[in-house]
């Protein structure tokens, strides 16, 4: 049963890749008069600071689109669909979506609805996975198999054409019954307001959150953890790559004003590392 709907939701909403430049072109001139899409991105960020933008899926009431991020030179015109604040975005957990848009593509996103927000109001319960909200709105098990493919690969598989695809196949569907049920509770521009919040949240620099969490307000804390942090956008990589967390602790022991790059060597090990480290906190 759920395969025939399958492939009946398939031949429905046909799925058309973006591969190139002038693909991209056309896909904003085909949506740019939609009032509802559905957005969606896939992406790698295993050994990076930035995350690696691989998919951004999109779908509207009759299409899926699967834009290969890899396959183009720039993602700019995007922004005017993403920007169009006469479009409603259809998101399922808009933070981490609208973080990776923001730091991979220079992409800002406005006149967003989060689903996963409106379940967990509409609930009152803990956040909701995607497939959970699916199957209580759509009546449908979605296979999550593919949460952590290798997105960079190609050619992709069938079975990850038909997650991404699913992945933003019953958003626009889900927003419309939620919608419905807020605006009987009076509730729809609450949930929007939240929504806001959480897209305001993914908009930050990767740095800031990171920076709340340190449990010391100390100078010497705030310098050492942001001279970590721009080595680490400067060179693309994970902050622990520059050194652990431990390290980090061990320093913050070790250092006042006469701390030489001997005393730093012997912790990091690292010769450039360390004077870099004494001239920069001095």
């Amino acid at each position: 049963m759920f395969n025939r709907l399958k492939n009946f939701l398939s031949k429905k909403n046909p799925i058309i890749f973006i591969d190139s430049d002038s693909k991209l072109e056309n896909l904003i001139e085909e949506i740019s008069s939609e009032k509802i899409i559905g957005i969606d991105t896939e992406f790698d960020w295993r050994n990076t600071y930035y995350p690696k933008l691989c998919l951004i899926q999109i779908s509207t009431i009759k299409k899926i689109f699967l834009i290969d991020c890899l396959s183009l030179s720039s993602l700019f015109k995007l922004k005017s669909i993403l920007e169009n604040k006469d479009i409603v975005k259809v998101f399922h957990a808009a933070r981490s979506d609208v973080t990776v848009l923001s730091c991979s593509g220079n992409l800002k996103v406005v006149n967003c609805f989060d689903i996963q927000v409106a379940e967990k109001f509409l609930s009152k319960d803990d956040l909701k996975s995607y497939a959970k909200i699916v199957s209580k709105y759509i009546g449908l098990k979605i296979n999550k198999s593919e949460t952590n493919s290798n997105w960079m690969r190609r050619p992709f598989t069938k079975n990850q054409i038909n997650y991404a695809a699913n992945d933003v196949r019953f958003l626009i569907k889900i927003y419309k019954k939620q919608k419905k049920i807020l605006e009987k509770k009076k509730a729809y521009f609450t949930v929007r307001d939240l929504t806001k919040r959480e897209v305001s949240l993914g908009s930050q620099k990767l740095y800031i959150p990171r920076l709340k969490k340190l449990k010391s307000s100390k100078k010497i804390e705030r310098d050492l953890f942001m001279w970590r942090e721009n080595i680490a956008m400067e060179k693309n990589v994970p902050p622990s790559y520059i050194f652990k967390d431990k390290y980090f602790k061990k320093i913050l022991k070790a250092y006042d004003e006469n701390t030489t790059k001997d005393i730093i060597y012997e912790i990091l090990k690292n010769e450039k590392l360390a004077i870099n480290l004494i001239e920069s906190l001095k």
